[in-house]
């Protein structure tokens, strides 16, 4: 027996190794979804890990088609399945943030008058300026990036502006690359989009804006007027305020599917496309974080997900606008030294085991304060006094130290800790720099404030434990497997109330809940409050040692 048809939006994914997709039905459960890997099912472009890393190791792009094709190749898998397009009320989707698409002059043609009877990818072959397009890996731009920050008064100022100081990946330096090294490319382009307005621009058959979120990302658009920055446009290439388009929210219905998808799919003509964004935006939209939340993914690096209500963009991390709320903002700060630097301690002080690891945490104290009582004889009975631990074996990015640094109890630096004190001591230092650097772009931990971990140390419940006593919150888990997938149909199912002026949250109310995993240890905040501001004194120490004090 066939089943009931289910009301249903998709939630798309555009990024760097794979085009994925999930439908999700109005109770907000997953019932479909479905991938392509470039690596895997697009052999003929010859990728590896969905990219082409050119010679000189820097420059790092990835074929527009084979983008396309995976479309073509996933849609056609849901019709051999059977899946019904006709239930689609709407679609939304996520791009890997900062890559860029050339469209060549002449394109908008072609995509308003596509043929249903043949496949994406065979019809848009000729339409693209740059066939390989820059990617967030790519760091050729160096050169670019400090023409842009010398041509709005330095890193500050561009970051005050646009939420970022340049970044190589960032797109706005890609542009200018390209209009320096191939302006004959640049010429004949008509409009550039970045992945996710690309995507978007497939599905509507005509180009799709660029979201305010994604945007953020390009180090050309004010985040808080919203609009793009003349002076980073000028500063990157000409006429480049006609080839971007006009950016709108993140909640914008940008248009219905293009008649393409109605005649060879059976989408229903009213399907909305919702203006689609960025991988990372998305993910924040998939893990429903709500103002003063935090999400934590602790992974081989850690991110750090915030919501921020009043930014205060700095020259490390970065502020982007709130993909659900246009009033608010995100902020995205990572760290390297992620679970690499928990291993390789793990390994050297509890015998590779994690349980060794976590019997380290139960037995010291919050802040390492009792047992330096006894090692170094003048800390501070209390324990607010107490060892801190930098622990960097690769170049950090946040902040930029690298090597192993350890404070007594009296800020004196030591070769060495017990391992007991040695385990607490990395890990309370990877969060109170976790906060430190929150609460430097204009982050602060609230009443209602809930921390969302995610990632493989986000299975360790005593870690978990540092991390709401160092935060002052509750820590919570979550599955974000597919999170910029389905905070894409969420986002979807956004736009589709948006006339009602629907937060957010309400529209997601019904999404499966996170799990409690660990609330702050009575007396935690009186610690944590008196360290942070030691903490953070020890690493500008560290720093202006290293490489003197950033400008």
């Amino acid at each position: 027996m066939a089943e009931p048809a289910r009301r249903c939006c998709l939630g798309w994914d555009f990024s760097t190794q794979q085009v994925k997709v999930v439908a999700v039905d109005a109770e907000l459960n997953v019932f479909y979804e479905d991938s392509v890997h470039f690596d895997r099912d697009l052999l003929e472009f010859g990728t590896q890990g969905g990219v082409h890393v050119h010679e000189n190791g820097l420059t790092v792009t990835s074929p527009v088609l084979m983008w396309v094709k995976a479309l073509d190749i996933i849609l056609e898998k849901m019709k051999t399945s059977g899946f019904d397009f006709s239930q689609v009320l709407a679609l939304s989707g996520a791009g890997q943030q900062h890559g860029s698409v050339y469209w060549k002059t002449g394109a908008s043609q072609v995509l308003t008058s596509l043929s249903p009877n043949l496949p994406l990818h065979e019809q848009l072959q000729a339409c693209f300026s740059i066939s390989d397009c820059p990617v967030w890996m790519d760091s050729s731009t160096t050169a670019q990036c400090r023409q842009l920050e010398a041509a709005v008064g330095g890193a500050q100022a561009l970051s005050c502006l646009t939420g970022s100081r340049a970044y190589e990946r960032f797109t706005g330096n890609q542009i200018a690359k390209i209009y320096q090294q191939n302006p004959e490319a640049y010429s004949h382009t008509e409009r550039i989009s970045l992945v996710s307005s690309f995507a978007a621009s497939l599905f509507l058959g005509s180009y799709s804006p660029i979201d305010y979120s994604d945007g953020s990302g390009m180090n050309l658009l004010q985040i808080q007027d919203k609009v793009w920055s003349q002076a980073c446009l000028g500063a990157c290439a000409p006429h480049l305020e006609e080839k971007l388009g006009s950016p709108v929210p993140s909640c914008s219905v940008v248009g219905a599917v293009s008649s393409y998808y109605v005649q060879r799919y059976g989408f229903p003509p009213g399907c909305k496309v919702v203006a689609f964004t960025g991988d990372n935006p998305a993910s924040l939209a998939g893990m429903r974080l709500e103002e003063g939340d935090i999400a934590v993914s602790l992974g081989t690096s850690d991110t750090l997900f915030l919501w921020l209500q009043e930014p205060t963009p700095a020259l490390e991390g970065h502020i982007f606008c709130n993909p659900v709320d246009t009033q608010h903002y995100m902020a995205l700060l990572c760290f390297k030294n992620g679970s690499l630097m928990r291993e390789k301690i793990r390994d050297e002080s509890a015998s590779r085991s994690w349980s060794e690891f976590s019997k380290a945490l139960q037995s010291t104290e919050m802040g390492n304060g009792g047992n330096l009582g006894r090692l170094f004889g003048d800390a501070q009975a209390c324990g607010v006094a107490a060892a801190a631990g930098f622990y960097f074996d690769v170049m950090e990015i946040t902040p930029e130290i690298v090597g192993r640094h350890r404070f007594s109890a009296e800020n004196r630096e030591v070769s060495a800790f017990p391992w007991d004190v040695e385990i607490r001591a990395l890990i309370e230092g990877q969060f109170m720099a976790k906060r430190i650097h929150a609460e430097g772009l204009g982050y602060r931990v609230m009443p209602k404030t809930k921390i969302l971990a995610t990632g493989g140390a986000s299975h360790n419940r005593d870690i978990l434990q540092v991390l709401a006593d160092v935060f002052g919150a509750p820590v919570y888990v979550i599955d974000t497997a597919n999170s910029a997938c389905v905070g894409s149909a969420y986002r979807a199912f956004h736009g589709l109330a948006g006339e009602t002026d629907v937060p957010f949250s309400e529209v997601v109310k019904l999404a499966p809940n996170p799990r409690l995993a660990a609330t702050p240890t009575p007396g935690a905040s009186q610690v944590y409050e008196a360290l942070l501001p030691q903490y953070a004194k020890l690493e500008q120490r560290i720093l202006s040692q290293t490489r003197g004090p950033l400008q």
